[in-house]
């Protein structure tokens, strides 16, 4: 988890919370000002995701290539093992 994703959280959280005092005690201010941290903590913890897809993308792609190039060969011959059998085996 990205700290972004848990900076987002607690303020989307703080937040609400603000905006919801606002709306009980007619203080709009209070309110905008609760709207705008939910919009900032929703942003960060988007951008947490982004940065967090990004890093588990980047670890995918430095898998040693030989052990792709096994377990695509081995996904194969399994599926030339199934084309071979008969229907009723299958």
């Amino acid at each position: 988890m990205d700290k972004d994703q848990i900076k987002g959280a607690v303020d989307d959280a703080a937040g609400r919370a603000k905006r919801q005092v606002g709306e009980w005690t007619g203080d709009t201010k209070t309110q905008v000002e609760g709207a705008t941290q939910q919009v900032k903590g929703k942003a960060e913890k988007a951008w947490g995701n982004l940065k967090d897809a990004a890093r588990k993308a980047g670890n995918r792609s430095d898998r040693d290539p030989d052990a792709s190039a096994e377990r695509d060969k081995r996904a194969a011959d399994r599926e030339a093992d199934d084309l071979d059998r008969p229907q009723h085996e299958r």
